[in-house]
């Protein structure tokens, strides 16, 4: 087995983890062992081929689907305690997530898309209209609000995906496969943008079968059917 990385003070601690798929005539191991710590303020990148579980620890670590086995901590909490709203909650006040696919409201202008979130926490206009245009300016976009998402290239509209993540200032990012669309200038710009929310002190988890984008992690934990295979730092 692997030895699990971080301290006492984890965002995510996972204890032999397993998720498993039932149906009627089959059962598929997704998941097998899970044992993994990651710490507040890092950067960590799971890598694997297509089918090694690298999405499904994404959408459990996130709270977006269960575990079939073991333990998980979300900063000192277990969450299969949670009830469904309380893990809603935690949802939309403690994470952001990215994704390959954009999913950007294209009825919307930039500004409205990142405003999105703050409108379910019940922000007041003034400051979601303030926190938005402040989260564009992080991403290098504050000059294109009034633009529809049709109107930017496929890294800036991954640039105002970032900041609608950013927006309702979670405590971690998830990114799954964030560069997976975009060309290889693109995906740097992405990448490097990723890097500075990093070194301004948030928790990064991003998942890439690319190992060009793994290498600008500051982690990389490999998965193989399943099963972490290796974890190195640095």
């Amino acid at each position: 087995m692997v030895e699990a990385r971080g301290g006492n003070d984890s965002l995510i601690a996972m204890e032999g983890l397993s998720k498993v798929y039932s149906t009627k005539f089959v059962k598929t191991t997704a998941l097998r062992e899970i044992t993994l710590k990651i710490g507040h303020r890092e950067f960590a990148c799971i890598m694997g081929p297509s089918g090694s579980g690298k999405s499904t620890f994404l959408s459990i670590a996130g709270l977006l689907e269960d575990f079939s086995t073991g333990t998980y901590l979300l900063n000192g909490k277990p969450v299969k305690a949670m009830s469904d709203y309380e893990r809603s909650l935690v949802r939309r006040n403690q994470i952001g997530f990215v994704f390959q696919g954009i999913n950007l409201i294209k009825d919307l202008t930039v500004l409205q898309n990142v405003e999105m979130p703050l409108r379910y926490l019940g922000t007041g206009k003034i400051e979601r209209r303030r926190r938005a245009i402040q989260a564009l300016e992080m991403v290098g976009l504050a000059g294109r609000t009034r633009h529809g998402p049709a109107q930017l290239s496929g890294g800036q509209q991954q640039r105002v995906a970032i900041a609608r993540a950013l927006v309702g200032e979670p405590s971690i990012l998830f990114a799954d496969e964030p560069t997976g669309n975009l060309d290889t200038e693109m995906a740097n710009s992405v990448m490097e943008l990723l890097g500075e929310v990093h070194v301004s002190g948030m928790t990064v988890v991003l998942v890439t079968h690319d190992p060009l984008i793994a290498d600008q992690a500051n982690r990389l934990i490999r998965l193989v059917d399943g099963r972490i295979v290796d974890d190195t730092s640095g």
